[in-house]
């Protein structure tokens, strides 16, 4: 693993896009930086972090993927991973909230945006940023997030959290392509609020009660509604409220 350490950057992300763009990386490769001035979450919103206290990190996974209807694969594998990094430090109730938000209890502690690049031969390569609150602990107008110092009562090693999390990373890209059922059966029963009676609301800002079922192999979140029939939702196409 080639780890190159920042003190700040405007994205983890973008500077690792530009790197592989200019140069042939390791797989693997991994950025990460104590303070990130323009980091990104799902759909264009904002990541903040508070300087030194977290993992702010992107990892290039060079072809990951057979083809392009695997990219949700790489989504799972990669919740999957940090998941399961953390049990591994003892955090409790931890879950994945669709489609890439990490939670312990029904706090946010982190969150994932992955970035594919598709080539002209076929093959994808990747780009996966992950927002980690660790060591922080203010988090002021931010009543739905926390983080690993806060919910467990003591500070954590950054750099132990980080090389347990690629480790995680490095077998789960291996499991991608030959035992992706064993992913998403892994993946599901995490999820946050499978199965639970639930209050959402919808684009148009009509609010409905739903209970998760799981999500489907192109990546939306399946409900089952109130007259029995079960929809799919996109990401931005339905919010829940918890």
């Amino acid at each position: 693993m080639k780890l190159i350490k920042l003190d700040a950057i405007d994205s983890t992300n973008e500077f690792l896009k530009g790197l592989s763009n200019k140069q042939e990386l390791d797989n693997f490769t991994v950025v990460i930086a104590e303070k990130q001035t323009k980091g990104k979450g799902q759909m264009g919103s904002v990541w903040d972090s508070e300087e030194g206290k977290n993992l702010i990190l992107s990892v290039f996974i060079k072809d990951p993927l057979l083809n392009v209807n695997q990219i949700y694969n790489l989504n799972i594998a990669i919740a999957l991973a940090v998941v399961t990094a953390l049990e591994s430090f003892n955090i409790p109730e931890l879950s994945i909230k669709w489609p890439n938000d990490i939670m312990s209890y029904n706090f946010k502690i982190g969150g994932i945006l992955i970035e594919n690049s598709l080539k002209s031969d076929g093959t994808v390569s990747s780009v996966v940023g992950l927002g980690l609150n660790i060591n922080q602990t203010n988090f002021e107008n931010l009543p739905k997030a926390s983080s690993l110092a806060v919910i467990c009562k003591t500070q954590f090693d950054k750099e132990q959290v980080l090389f347990n999390i690629i480790e995680k990373i490095k077998q789960n890209v291996d499991l991608v392509q030959r035992e992706p059922q064993y992913l998403w059966l892994q993946y599901t029963e995490r999820l946050f609020k499978k199965g639970v009676p639930m209050p959402f609301k919808n684009k148009f800002d009509k609010n409905f009660m739903g209970i998760i079922q799981g999500v489907s192999p192109m990546g939306k979140l399946q409900v089952l509604l109130e007259d029995d029939s079960v929809s799919q939702f996109g990401i931005k196409e339905i919010q829940m409220l918890y």
